[in-house]
């Protein structure tokens, strides 16, 4: 993976002249944060050996909820505003995460349902129609900077450093790989699997929540269509960084390259004015191939 990307770095170098510039580096960085804020909480979800199709649906509510609170000449503070977006993903996560644990619907079954349910309350919510006009003090969660770093990058790699802690340096992220790795065992072992893939499911919620809230500063208007699609890029950058679909294994830092790879890559392909169309194509076959190697390495 660290080779892969050094070289794809060098080709494109060599390429494109305007590839290695500042400005072009932190528009990748700024780029990826959104969907890499979601993949740090794809990252406990794949980890158990689960799947979360809901991501992208749960930033539009949370988007549209935290925007509409901050329309006209409202009074409500930010950091008000932002809590009930990270709320929004607390409940989405805790819906998902209940019915998986609890009641032991099927992942793919479970978030498919939360999906369509928190798509369905974006379109009723905001009556299909996009949500602007709200203050400046929210937009420069997504479009302010310190100093030369934009706020999203900052916050992505907050989440990063928190995702660290909790996978690999807590008792909740040994047990976590533990779940994935073999549920029957762990619950032997005396944790508390249904509770472990509850409380993933909340971090896929939270982090969600935040990529959604940010996407909304970002581009100035809360979207009921937002975020459509963007689950399969988070599983993709998940997957790519050495996370098993089938659970037991992943690590944040490994969602981050795999995350830096597509960036780096679909940057590239722009630089080079190659259609979106090709891209999805070779998009696909990196998806393929990096499944293919998870079953290499199991054999």
């Amino acid at each position: 993976m660290y080779v892969a990307f050094s070289i794809l770095i060098i080709i494109l170098a060599v390429i494109s002249d305007a590839f290695l510039t500042s400005t072009n580096i932190i528009n990748v960085l700024r780029q990826i944060s959104v969907i890499g804020i979601m993949a740090v909480g794809m990252t406990f979800v794949i980890a158990t050996g689960g799947i979360d199709l809901s991501v992208g649906a749960v930033m539009a509510l949370s988007g549209v909820i935290s925007t509409s609170l901050m329309r006209g000449d409202s009074t409500v503070p930010v950091f008000a505003a932002v809590l009930c977006g990270i709320l929004v993903g607390v409940a989405c996560g805790g819906f998902s995460g209940f019915f998986i644990s609890k009641l032991e619907v099927p992942e793919f079954i479970a978030t498919l349902a939360t999906m369509t349910i928190t798509r369905g309350v974006c379109y009723v919510y905001t009556d299909g129609r996009p949500i602007t006009g709200f203050s400046a003090d929210y937009k420069i969660i997504g479009t302010g900077l310190l100093g030369p770093i934009p706020i999203p990058v900052i916050i992505y790699f907050v989440t990063i450093l928190l995702g660290v802690f909790l996978l690999n340096f807590s008792k909740f992220g040994r047990h976590v790989l533990a779940v994935g790795g073999n549920e029957k065992a762990s619950i032997v072992s005396g944790i508390s699997a249904a509770g472990v893939k509850f409380c993933c499911y909340i971090i896929s919620g939270v982090t969600s929540a935040a990529a959604g809230i940010v996407l909304a500063a970002r581009t100035q208007t809360g979207q009921p269509v937002a975020g459509e699609g963007f689950e399969l890029d988070a599983i993709t950058a998940v997957v790519i960084g050495g996370a098993s679909l089938s659970g037991g294994s992943g690590s944040v830092l490994g969602s981050v390259m795999g995350m830096l790879i597509i960036g780096v890559m679909t940057n590239g392909l722009d630089l080079l004015n190659v259609s979106s169309y090709y891209q999805k194509v070779i998009k696909g076959v990196i998806i393929l191939v990096a499944v293919l190697s998870d079953r290499a390495k199991k054999k």
